[in-house]
Order: structure tokens, then sequence, then C-alpha cells
């Protein structure tokens, strides 16, 4: 028995599938399903008030999606453990909800204690790739160079702009730390090293002009 009980939020835009999670978790002891949510942005306003250790969260939900709400949440409550439970096993969804921050990924149709198992991991500390994710998850190709996050388009696109870091923070209602390390991120990924490489950047890949790609 644990001597902590392990909140656990649910998101998902399926009842049923909602429903079902919510009744095997609710058979171990140790466990507290505070609520079960439909989508990303009810996630990102929950999860302050919910407080939970462990965030079920679909991928792909009306409105908000799954990755843009892990970014958020995480950005405003950085020890949430987000498990990614999805129906995709592609390589390219798998590592894209890592990179959002994500601390495993649990295909929809595992074994059901293999949920608890997960949880398990991630309240550890450890990432959990269930068999059938971890099986198709592959190295990045060669020379392929590491994508912006949905996230992170916002930041270039809000840095491209001209704004220091502190208007950034305020304009989306986080930290001036977050969003340095945000900054620092992108200058990583796009191997860009000045302010003014990245307005470049932003000009010739259409994100000034709001044409960035999403997720």
């Amino acid at each position: 028995m644990s001597e902590k009980t392990i909140r656990v939020l649910i998101v998902d835009d399926h009842p049923m599938v909602a429903e079902g999670i919510q009744s095997i978790l609710e058979s171990y002891s140790e466990i507290d399903v505070v609520g079960t949510l439909s989508n990303g942005q009810d996630a990102v306003d929950q999860a302050a008030v919910l407080s939970p250790d462990v965030i079920l969260m679909d991928l792909n939900m009306p409105g908000m999606g799954g990755l843009s709400a892990t970014e958020i949440i995480l950005e405003r409550l950085p020890d949430t453990r987000i498990l990614i439970l999805s129906m995709h096993d592609s390589p390219e969804y798998i590592s894209t909800a890592l990179s959002h921050g994500a601390r495993g990924y649990v295909l929809k149709d595992v074994q059901t204690e293999e949920i608890k198992q997960a949880i398990d991991a991630v309240m550890r500390g450890e990432q959990y790739l269930c068999t059938g994710a971890s099986g198709s998850l592959k190295p990045k190709e060669d020379g392929g160079r590491e994508a912006l996050t949905g996230r992170e388009q916002t930041i270039l696109l809000e840095l491209a702009q001209g704004k220091s870091n502190k208007e950034v923070a305020i304009a989306l209602e986080i930290s001036v730390r977050t969003v340095e390390t945000h900054r620092k991120n992108i200058k990583r990924k796009l191997g860009i090293s000045s302010t003014a490489g990245l307005t470049r950047y932003a000009l010739e890949h259409g994100v000034l002009q709001g044409t960035s790609p999403g997720f």
C-alpha cells in the first residue's frame, strides 16, 4: 500500500473512454481520480484547482489539443506528470509528445493494468513508454533539425515582433524565466544565436504571417 494517495486527472473527449479508465483506476485504493475533463482548455483552467499528481491526456480533442495543454500546464505546474493516452502509435506522435514535456506515452488499447504501471513509473520520476509505443519510436532522421513545439512557435512569434522577455511573459501569462528557457531552446534547435536571427527566421518561414505549422 502506498502511504500517499496519487491524484489523477483524466482528460479525454470520449466519455466511454474516460469513464472506463476512471473505473479501472478507482479500483486501486492509492489512486484518487480528481476529475474527468473533455478538452485541453478545461485541463489548463482546472489543473491548478484540482492539483493532480498525474494527468492522463488525450492528444486529439476539440478546441485545444493535448500537446498545447501539456506545454501550458507544465509551464505553470512543472511538477505535474503528464501521460499521453492515445490511439496513435506513429513515431512522430510519440517523439513530439515527449518533446512537449510528457513523461510517458500509453496506447489506448493496452491492458488495463498497464495504465497503473505507467502512473507508478512517472511517479517514481521515470519515463514510461508502453510496448507498442516504444517499439515504434525511432531515432531522429539523420541531419533532421529538431522541430519547434507549438508553444515555442508562439514564443518565437512574440520575440520576432520585437517584444522583450518580460513583455512576452505578460502577454502569455507565464514567468520571465519560462520565456528565457523557451528562448534558449528555440535558439538551440534553430542554431541561431541572436534576436535578429530569430526575426529573420520568422520572416523567412512565415511565422510572422501566422502561417507556422501546427501539430
